[in-house]
């Protein structure tokens, strides 16, 4: 009996070198090991590039897909209105919908 290197299921192989449980398993796995391959290669690419943000034109990482940054996305002015309702809610002077 061997164990599926992408289920962890025991099974007994129709060969030798077989590592997969099924075809499922099988494609699941290949399928996983093309898209690692492909971000790896995406990110060498972007290494030594200069790529910016275009809302606030700072550097992106070569680990940031997005095209604009992490800071951009969370928008400053609704984080404080979140946190005032939430402490309105908190007191008891509102109530949740």
């Amino acid at each position: 009996m061997k164990t599926c290197q992408w289920c962890d299921d025991s099974f007994q192989p129709n060969v030798g070198y077989q590592i997969y449980c099924s075809t499922e398993c099988r494609d699941l796995a290949t399928k996983e090991k093309i898209a690692q391959r492909y971000a790896l290669s995406r990110r060498t690419r972007m290494m030594g590039k200069t790529r910016k943000c275009k809302a606030c034109g700072t550097n992106l990482s070569a680990y940031n897909d997005d095209t604009i940054c992490q800071v951009c996305v969370i928008n400053p002015g609704e984080v404080s209105k979140a946190l005032k309702d939430m402490k309105r809610i908190a007191n008891g002077k509102d109530k949740l919908d």
